[in-house]
């Protein structure tokens, strides 16, 4: 179990498990589904956790970025953000990623370091 969490002056605000996967540039999310079936926001009361991290990866000409979603989460639908005729309407996930599958997967990329902000570094 992989957890996340987020601690501010020693205090943890917020812990939770997680899975992650990487999308490619262009795509977007659409159905999710939990444990119990398709994700129902009603009875959840809000909506499924799913983040895309400051990461990613290039590829063969594509750039694939990092998602985190949590745990309780099993399956993502995802499709292109545009519509293109003959092109595939969409792909569902079913094999999500732990933080160590997505380590290793990154220990086999070519790293680049691009930092936008180089104050955050020296905080």
């Amino acid at each position: 179990m992989d957890l996340f969490a987020i601690v501010n002056n020693n205090q943890l605000l917020f812990q939770a498990s997680v899975k992650y996967f990487f999308l490619t540039d262009g795509w977007t999310i659409g159905r999710v589904w939990a444990s119990d079936g398709l994700w129902n926001e009603a009875a959840w009361r809000r909506k499924p956790k799913v983040e895309r991290l400051n990461l990613q990866l290039i590829t063969q000409n594509e750039t694939l970025w990092l998602y985190r979603v949590e745990e309780v989460i099993l399956t993502i639908e995802v499709k292109p953000a545009s519509f293109t005729p003959n092109a595939i309407a969409s792909v569902v996930l079913k094999r999500l990623m732990s933080a160590p599958q997505v380590i290793e997967r990154l220990s086999y990329a070519t790293a680049h370091c691009q930092v936008e902000n180089a104050q955050l570094l020296v905080e």
